[in-house]
């Protein structure tokens, strides 16, 4: 049993041996604050939930290494909670980046979304043939990154940095169309 007058250096102390009862004082102490940062921070309440769930897992996994520069261990959470909000975000980004428009996706056939797609398939002609692969697979067909680099014969990061340059062309192109 601890003792609620705990310094929160003592209960990290205690938290670095693996002590369960100090991760649940670590908690009560402050789950609230940390809940009501994330949901500052978070897009959705499932991105609020896993930052707040993220935060106590870190407070846990390092607590062995954790040096309060005061007494309180709710700046180092809120910071934490801070880096799992942000990279939160750049996964929705991410993922944003990969879903089509709803007008496009909602297209009844693949004619009719063939159809009006024809300008990005004059952009990817226009990339050189490796480039253009890629793209063909991994944006048209919805082959992984990874499935795509083996087939390729290239590494998964070449993958990556081809499509996200296709990408980068692509937006200049639907931009410049826009004028």
């Amino acid at each position: 049993m601890l003792d609620r007058d705990m310094t929160d250096r003592d209960v990290l102390a205690r938290l670095a041996r693996r002590d369960e009862a100090a991760m649940g004082m670590v908690f009560d102490r402050y789950a609230a604050s940390v809940t009501r940062y994330a949901w500052a921070l978070a897009a959705t309440p499932s991105d609020a939930e896993e930052i707040v769930q993220d935060t106590f897992v870190t407070v846990w996994q390092k607590a062995a290494v954790i040096v309060l520069p005061e007494a309180s261990l709710l700046p180092w959470l809120l910071v934490t909670a801070r880096n799992h909000a942000l990279n939160a975000r750049r996964r929705h980004f991410r993922n944003s980046a990969d879903e089509l428009p709803a007008e496009l996706a909602a297209v009844d056939s693949h004619d009719e979304a063939r159809d009006r797609l024809a300008w990005v398939r004059n952009e990817i002609e226009r990339l050189q043939p490796l480039d253009r692969r890629v793209c063909e697979l991994c944006l048209i067909e919805g082959w992984s990154y990874a499935d795509a680099a083996e087939h390729l014969g290239v590494s998964v990061g070449a993958v990556r940095q081809r499509v996200a340059r296709a990408r980068a062309r692509l937006r200049k192109a639907v931009t410049e169309n826009e004028k």
